[in-house]
């Protein structure tokens, strides 16, 4: 009864780490969708800034409609620095959208990480438990002795063996 009163604890604890694990990557959430609010709202302004721009541009041109032959000149200047504030707010509008592309890969990465553990981990865990106990109804005093052993064993292999995984993996991220 002690080594699955152990077991128990060691499925516990693990809840616990996918629980934190979860928590961390709701956190993680939150603060991408407030850095993509902070880039919405840096767009709306860039927006607002280019319609001030052009309502600028049209009285302009009312004005100018009288005297066009001069006009001209003038209206082309004012067409050249709107196609550069334009290419700008562009440039920026796709940095933006690069700075979010980014994050949600890094979001994926980390939402990866934690089905793998739960693929490779936790449910292997469960299945080797479950079989365990299975081996326990038929041959209690054999499978207390044997099985725990073996349960342990199968269990820390699993954890190391996605430990060495989890390892590979963020190298061949960083190389």
């Amino acid at each position: 009864m002690d080594n699955s009163k152990q077991i128990l604890q060691s499925i516990t604890e693990m809840n616990e780490k996918m629980q934190n694990g979860f928590v961390t990557v709701h956190s993680e959430i939150k603060e991408i969708k407030s850095d993509m609010n902070d880039i919405s709202s840096k767009m709306q302004n860039g927006f607002d800034e280019v319609h001030s721009e052009i309502k600028v541009i049209k009285s302009d041109m009312n004005d100018i409609s009288g005297k066009m032959q001069n006009g001209f000149d003038e209206v082309h200047s004012e067409i050249k620095v709107i196609k550069s504030d334009m290419n700008d707010i562009s440039g920026k509008m796709q940095n933006g959208f690069d700075e979010v592309h980014s994050e949600i890969t890094i979001m994926k990465s980390d939402i990866k990480d934690v089905k793998m553990t739960l693929e490779n981990e936790t449910n292997k865990n469960i299945r080797i438990i479950a079989e365990g106990h299975r081996d326990l109804n038929n041959k209690l005093d054999n499978a207390l002795k044997i099985e725990n052993e073996k349960e342990l064993l199968l269990i820390r292999l699993t954890i190391l063996e996605n430990e060495v995984n989890r390892i590979k993996a963020r190298l061949d991220e960083i190389a």
